[in-house]
Parts: C-alpha cells; sequence; structure tokens
C-alpha cells in the first residue's frame, strides 16, 4: 500500500477544508502525525512490518473516515469522488501506473544527508510546542543517538535503526502525552 501517497491526498483535502473554513478535529490532526512518524518507522525497520502497517492503516482509514463525511457538507459530489478515486489509486499497489508514481515520489524525498556514517540510519524531525528541541534532544540522547541542528530549526537524528525506531516510539509517546 502506498501509505505515503495516501497521507499527501489526505492532507490536501484537510488543507481544502481548511480553506473553507472548517476546522478539523485535534484527533484527526494527531492520528495524521501518527500516521506520517510510523510510516517513518516503518522505512527504518528491517525487521516485521506485522505490527506498523496495521496500525498506519488504521489512522489514515480514521482520518479518511472523518474527513470525506466533512468535505460531502460542503463539496460538490464530483469533487469528493475525485478524492476518492486518488486515494483509491494512491493506496493501490498492484497497478504499475500507481506503482511507478510512488517510486517516483519516494525517489524524490530521498535526501542525502552529509555527516552520517554510511551504516546509519537518520531521521529529521521539527520541533513542535509541545516537543521541543531539547526534549527531542534529550530523547535522542537516552537512546543512544547522536543529532545535530540544521537550518529552520529542525534535528537530524542518527544511529541504529533500532534506535531510531525507539527514539520515533518515545517521542510519539511523549507528543500523544500533552
Amino acid at each position: 500500500m502506498g501509505y505515503e501517497a495516501v497521507w499527501k491526498v489526505l492532507e490536501e483535502i484537510v488543507i481544502e477544508l481548511r480553506k473553507k473554513g472548517v476546522e478539523t478535529t485535534t484527533d484527526v490532526i494527531n492520528d495524521l502525525k501518527s500516521a506520517k512518524i510510523l510510516m517513518k518507522v516503518l522505512d527504518a525497520s528491517e525487521s516485521d512490518h506485522s505490527e506498523t502497517a496495521p496500525k498506519i492503516e488504521q489512522y489514515l482509514g480514521s482520518v479518511e473516515a472523518y474527513i470525506v463525511t466533512e468535505a460531502q457538507k460542503i463539496f460538490p459530489p464530483a469533487r469528493i469522488d475525485m478524492w476518492l478515486k486518488r486515494i483509491e489509486e494512491a493506496s493501490c499497489d498492484t497497478c504499475q501506473t500507481c506503482r511507478l508514481k510512488s517510486e517516483k515520489t519516494e525517489k524524490s524525498e530521498t535526501n542525502f544527508v552529509t555527516g552520517v556514517p554510511r551504516d546509519q540510519k537518520w531521521i529529521r524531525v521539527k520541533p513542535l510546542t509541545n516537543l521541543p528541541s531539547e526534549k527531542l534532544k534529550q530523547l535522542a540522547e537516552e537512546t543512544n543517538l547522536s543529532f545535530r541542528e540544521e537550518k529552520g530549526g529542525l534535528l537530524t537524528v542518527h544511529g541504529s535503526a533500532e534506535n531510531i525506531k525507539k527514539f520515533v516510539e518515545k517521542m510519539s509517546k511523549q507528543a500523544s502525552k500533552e
């Protein structure tokens, strides 16, 4: 399943709803963020995906159900059908066209990060109000990861894939507490 592509379509719909003055609930936004974090965990993980993938699907399904219902109140049925078709195409992993689109998207988002050893995985994190840079640095140190500050306040955290996964899990637990 093209989780990233589905996530992007859902994010686009949320933006369209906001433009029309519809505020989405914090639960929906948190589910969208959680899905994104778990997608990063899935990418960093080299082990079995049996726990992570269903959770991502659950988050994305929950967001889709809410925002499509809200969109039906405002937008014409043709627009809703177009979005649903895009979501279906994005989640399709069997057809050649969809696979090529997702491969192109994945390649365009892969950035080369200097200063990170080749044998290590990395993740770039944007500090939030409830998860400031200091707290992210502390979580990185607790999970035996290295980090450095980037332009725009971003934090690049790197280390073993297992420790990155632990870091993301701690980060998501911390973000959900507050």
